[in-house]
């Protein structure tokens, strides 16, 4: 079972000029849907004097949530050559703009395809890919006096503790690498009381 992805370390950007026509990239790690859309936006607004600014996302590992956008371009000419370039890298959790500048002569369908793809490899050259983990995370529900037994799985598996509440009755919320998560789970319910919902 596969449990990492890769993505993007940080922003990185890229450039691709043809025939007067210059298409500014920019690729960024992205966490959810919402923040691409509102990122586009941004861009959007930022760069109000171009003619097209395209893009492209995925989001996800199981089912990503891809979109694409042709801002305008014939249809299939800016956001599936972006989307293309995120496959072949083998990446998710990734947006990618490339905004162009129409230089006054046309491309063609052909072209643009072309354009738009050597823009978002020039931006993927310029970034660093990172190698990260997949996680679900569980809350553990249990009596104090069984503590001591969780919080030792806790340690032998190197979890991630995202918030807890030690009282009469506990609860311990941690992230757990997903290959990891049956056997944890499995440990935890070992304990008699221990209640484990996963979010």
């Amino acid at each position: 079972m596969t449990d990492t992805f890769f993505t993007l370390k940080t922003l990185c950007e890229g450039i691709y000029k043809d025939k007067g026509s210059k298409f500014l990239s920019f690729a960024m790690p992205i966490a959810d849907s919402k923040t691409a859309i509102e990122t586009v936006k941004e861009y959007r607004k930022r760069f109000y004097d171009a003619r097209h600014v395209c893009f492209a996302f995925k989001i996800g590992t199981e089912n990503p949530e891809i979109r694409t956008n042709d801002d305008g371009e014939p249809s299939g000419t800016a956001g599936q050559p972006i989307l293309g370039q995120i496959n072949s890298a083998n990446l998710t959790n990734v947006l990618i703009i490339v905004v162009r500048y129409f230089g006054g002569v046309l491309l063609g369908t052909g072209g643009l395809r072309l354009a738009y793809k050597n823009a978002t490899v020039d931006a993927l050259k310029n970034g660093k890919i990172i190698e990260q983990i997949i996680e679900n995370q569980i809350i553990i529900k249990f009596l104090y006096s069984f503590l001591n037994n969780i919080l030792k799985i806790i340690k032998y598996y190197n979890l991630r503790i995202i918030s807890q509440k030690i009282e009469t009755d506990c609860t311990i919320q941690i992230a757990v690498r997903k290959s990891l998560t049956e056997i944890v789970t499995q440990k935890f319910t070992e304990y008699g009381d221990c209640v484990i919902l996963q979010n």
